[in-house]
Parts: C-alpha cells; structure tokens; sequence
C-alpha cells in the first residue's frame, strides 16, 4: 500500500487500540470511526462477509509495524491462507482485506495465483472501481455494482489460494 493513501487524522485512532482489546473489538472501534456514510458501506460490507462466511476467521491489522510507526492504512481481515516464502518460512494471513483509505474503500483479494484473474473477471462489470491483481478500490458502494463486489469476495475466500 502506497504511503500517500493513509489517511493522516488515523494517529489517534492507532494509539486508542494500543489498550488490549479483542478482535471484534478493534473492528468496531475502527468501523466507529469512520464518517458516515464511509462506516455505513464498510458495515455493510464487514455484515456481508460475515453473514456469507460465519466463522471465518476475523482479523485486525492497525497499520503500524514492528516499531509502532504508522506504515499502512488499518484493515479487517477475513478467513485465513498460509504465505510460504522462498527462504521455507510461512506464516499465516487474511484472504479478504477491508480498508477505508483516504478517496475511498479498498477491498484486498489475497493469494490468488492468477494476477490478472481479478482485473480480467470483474474489471469491466463492477462499474467506477479500479481492479488491480489484487485489490478494488472504489469512492463508495454507490458506483458500483455491489453483486459483482460480493462475488469478487466469494472467490476470494472460496478459491484454493497460492502461498
């Protein structure tokens, strides 16, 4: 994620979840967080996968790396894939991704084999988005065609996903 999208005014909200909180709990604060109707699109997309995939996995990223300084924007995560790096290490991480950025919503598709699976399937019907390997990203959930959105993440979390 390019360092430009993060949203500026997100200090504060980082360091209200350096407290213990579980992880519904950083979800909602970070969804509470946002202005309206950004926070009504990204509920209804988080109340989306969620009603499609209970018991998927749910994850919180806050954006900061291992020295606490802000690197990306936050992100819920959904389900789980392992990565396998070339040195043999693994580690595990979300398949669907759910950010607000700072002109829009990003929703992150992971681990695809195929880089150009989602630009080629969904680029030209989802509508006012811009569909790269790996990421939608969209003003709101007005200028697009929602279906083609929720099918995008069906795959997503459906699909046997590279590591």
């Amino acid at each position: 994620m390019r360092a430009a999208s993060i949203r500026p005014d997100m200090g504060w909200f980082v360091a209200s979840m350096r407290r213990e909180m579980d992880v519904p709990e950083q979800v909602e604060a970070y969804l509470a967080s946002q202005p309206g109707p950004k926070q009504a699109d990204l509920r209804r997309l988080h109340a989306h996968i969620l009603g499609e995939f209970p018991g998927c996995r749910l994850w919180f990223t806050d954006g900061t790396n291992a020295d606490g300084k802000v690197v990306a924007n936050p992100n819920i995560g959904y389900g789980a894939y392992t990565i396998s790096y070339a040195d043999g290490s693994s580690r595990e991480f979300y398949r669907i991704g759910l950010s607000a950025t700072t002109t829009g919503i990003s929703v992150y598709v992971l681990g695809l084999d195929d880089k150009t699976y989602l630009a080629r399937t969904y680029g030209g019907s989802i509508g006012r988005a811009s569909v790269t390997g790996y990421c939608i990203k969209f003003r709101h959930l007005a200028v697009i065609n929602v279906d083609v959105l929720q099918a995008a993440i069906h795959y997503g979390m459906s699909v046997h996903q590279a590591g």
